[in-house]
């Protein structure tokens, strides 16, 4: 297959790291407005709706979800359930631009998921990469004082994305290595609406139940209903889930996953510029060498 970037596919691929930032900006703004695992749960809620004109028939009877539907369940699990879950929950405690740097170790967990569960293997370059990503993580996580890492006491936001991390690498290596007796239909994976369908039917599930342990547990919970509560939820449906997912797997299709990654890393500049435009949080030196690392790190580790 031959991939190109063109300018269009460019765009395509720029949107959904602008969306993914301000996402992590509304959650932000929002910590105190929602609880953040309800905020999760009622956000897929809306994307099942506005998926429902273009994929229902994936739930009627005979379709290949319900003979595929453990796997969809693990996937929604770690993808819809979990993740996006854990990264409300960060942004109780840290800032956006914190979240999305920490969020940028994906190719470390990527690659250690690989090589210890999938029989991936990892190259010089590789590891020299992820030593440098591993670098810009830890300068975020130490607020660019080194000399605290041997007394550092993480933030609970930075743990949380840390795990959701994790947890997404895990999706990434589970969405691409489906059992070998069970593959996807192409009727799924075909159709983008058909397959996020798919997966947040049970993504919404699993958001369910944990939102009624968040307030089952939790103390004193509450909803600010309002127009911000709204609109912050009109755009994490609308953006960072339908539009991004289908604009990503637009571009990735033209443009090949090797180019299309370098775009992520896009996110946390974008919620530098945002934080900064809609929190008043101004990026500090240690985040622009933090940014540097892990880019540099990607950039090594995909050279051939």
């Amino acid at each position: 297959m031959t991939f190109h970037l063109t300018p269009r596919t460019a765009i395509l691929l720029t949107l959904p790291p602008l969306l993914w930032a301000g996402n992590a900006v509304v959650g932000r703004l929002m910590a105190h407005t929602v609880p953040p695992i309800t905020f999760n749960m009622l956000r897929w809620a809306l994307v099942l709706v506005m998926l429902l004109p273009l994929a229902a028939w994936v739930l009627k009877p005979g379709s290949p979800f319900w003979t595929h539907w453990r796997r969809m369940a693990v996937l929604g699990l770690l993808g819809m359930g979990s993740y996006n879950a854990l990264q409300y929950a960060a942004l109780k405690t840290s800032t956006p631009l914190n979240v999305t740097l920490v969020g940028s170790s994906m190719p470390i967990f990527m690659l250690t998921m690989g090589r210890l569960f999938f029989g991936a293997t990892i190259s010089r370059a590789q590891a020299i990469g992820v030593t440098l990503s591993t670098a810009g993580v830890l300068t975020v996580l130490t607020r660019g004082d080194w000399t605290q890492l041997a007394s550092l006491r993480l933030v609970a936001g930075d743990l949380l994305m840390l795990l959701a991390t994790a947890a997404w690498s895990l999706y990434s290596w589970l969405l691409i290595r489906p059992p070998k007796n069970q593959p996807d239909p192409p009727a799924l994976r075909g159709d983008w609406a058909a397959w996020l369908m798919a997966q947040v039917v049970p993504g919404l599930l699993w958001s369910a139940a944990f939102a009624g342990v968040e307030w089952t547990v939790v103390p004193n919970l509450h909803i600010d209903w309002g127009w911000p509560f709204f609109a912050a939820l009109l755009y994490v449906a609308l953006g960072p889930s339908v539009l991004a997912y289908y604009c990503w797997g637009t571009g990735v299709a033209k443009a090949g996953p090797q180019v299309a990654g370098f775009f992520v890393n896009l996110t946390p500049l974008f919620a530098a510029i945002l934080s900064a435009a809609v929190l008043g949080e101004l990026p500090k030196a240690y985040h622009a060498v933090a940014f540097a690392l892990i880019v540099g790190g990607i950039v090594v580790s995909s050279r051939k």
